[in-house]
């Protein structure tokens, strides 16, 4: 029987590792029977703390709890020649509405000419998309996406509401409304470190199930999505979009101080995964996300394993910190080791924590790219919903 070892990544803590490692599980398993998941759950261990309840952290300014951020110089968040399989880019706008999941909705709110001459006591027209949301909010989730029923309810009662019925036909309305209440449920998930971010199909898949409880026609749910936010998440003002503070730039953050405390303690980080893997039968494959693959190609180059015959590492950093001098165990241009399994290397090319080894290991790393459908930092997130990582992580197990 073939073994897997599933190996977390950074700021993951329970009970979110269980939920991504059952989903780990599940999705590999039906793919692949006769498999054997370990998951490895460092961060009870080993993760970062705050010790002293998070004296030093500076208080933010106003008290806001995000703050803005330039997308880095050369990085450009949409891709003009749309995804792989033809259909248009839309990441862009995406990232404006999980920044401000309103964006859309202040556009249209702002093409409106005030509202049209009505007969006595007619109905207004965003009372029956008020009437939908707030239905939609008192319906059980049908597991599609979390935190769709709260979203809703907020949206029901937003004051730019009327001024957006005004400026569109109810169709469109009901297309933006289903956008903006994705986004903000998707916004409130990346604020609260969830593991678990659904890729771009499941996430348009969410948007035409909620469209169509709100009254829109079936298909074409990315209609008004190009033609308002596209334009705007081109120009250099929208790239400067929201990212939480406490995720990525501090460090004291599990996230970051994760990454920190491996860097400076990973010694029993290895020794851990060493006597883990140890105990299991061949033929045994690593898998590991992010900081969790560091850990991993950490382990394997610093002595031989004979029991693992793979590694798989997605949205790693290990390729990086080998060039810039920074990966514990080999320093560049030493070579790989001899005794090293063949290695997996996926990536998402809009995930900025992601990096390629084949360029620094020659036919020793098979780098493959998948597509999340997600902007950083959800991107980095994403490859545990997304069907194609499995794919490939099944072709590949010995």
């Amino acid at each position: 029987m073939s073994t897997v070892v599933f190996i977390h990544g950074t700021g993951v803590r329970e009970p979110g590792f269980s939920a991504l490692a059952g989903r780990f599980a599940a999705e590999l398993t039906a793919l692949r029977g006769g498999l054997r998941i370990v998951p490895h759950y460092w961060g009870g261990t080993h993760g970062a703390t705050l010790a002293a309840g998070g004296v030093s952290l500076p208080p933010a300014p106003g008290g806001a709890t995000r703050g803005p951020f330039g997308a880095p110089e050369g990085i450009s968040e949409a891709t003009p020649d749309g995804n792989p399989d033809g259909t248009p880019d839309d990441t862009a706008a995406w990232a404006v509405l999980y920044a401000d999941p309103d964006a859309e909705l202040a556009l249209a709110a702002a093409s409106s000419k005030g509202p049209a001459e009505r007969p006595p006591h007619a109905a207004l027209p965003e009372q029956l998309l008020q009437d939908r949301l707030t239905a939609l909010a008192a319906t059980p989730g049908d597991g599609l996406l979390p935190g769709i029923g709260p979203a809703a309810l907020r949206l029901a009662g937003h004051p730019l509401l009327p001024a957006a019925a005004d400026a569109l036909d109810p169709d469109d309305l009901a297309l933006l409304a289903a956008r903006a209440v994705v986004a903000r449920a998707l916004a409130d998930a990346l604020d609260a470190d969830t593991p678990l971010v659904p890729d771009g199909d499941r996430r348009d898949a969410a948007v035409e199930h909620v469209a169509g409880q709100l009254g829109a026609a079936p298909s074409g749910a990315e209609r008004g999505l190009r033609s308002r936010l596209l334009a705007l998440a081109g120009s250099a003002a929208s790239r400067a979009v929201v990212r939480r503070r406490r995720a990525l730039t501090e460090a004291a953050h599990p996230a970051a101080g994760d990454v920190l405390r491996y860097l400076s303690r990973g010694a029993g980080f290895r020794a851990d995964l060493r006597t883990l893997v140890a105990g299991l039968e061949p033929p045994v494959t690593l898998v590991g996300h992010s900081l969790g693959g560091i850990i991993a190609l950490d382990t394997l180059i610093e002595a031989p394993l004979p029991q693992v015959a793979l590694l798989v590492t997605a949205g790693s950093q290990g390729p990086f910190l080998y060039e810039s001098g920074s990966l514990p165990s080999l320093a560049h241009p030493e070579p790989l080791p001899a005794h090293m399994p063949d290695w997996l290397n996926l990536y998402d090319p809009r995930d900025l924590l992601g990096y390629l080894g084949g360029g620094l290991f020659p036919a020793r790393v098979t780098d493959i790219a998948v597509d999340n459908r997600q902007p950083f930092p959800a991107a980095h997130s994403a490859y545990w919903t997304n069907p194609a990582t499995y794919r490939h992580i099944a072709e590949w197990l010995k």
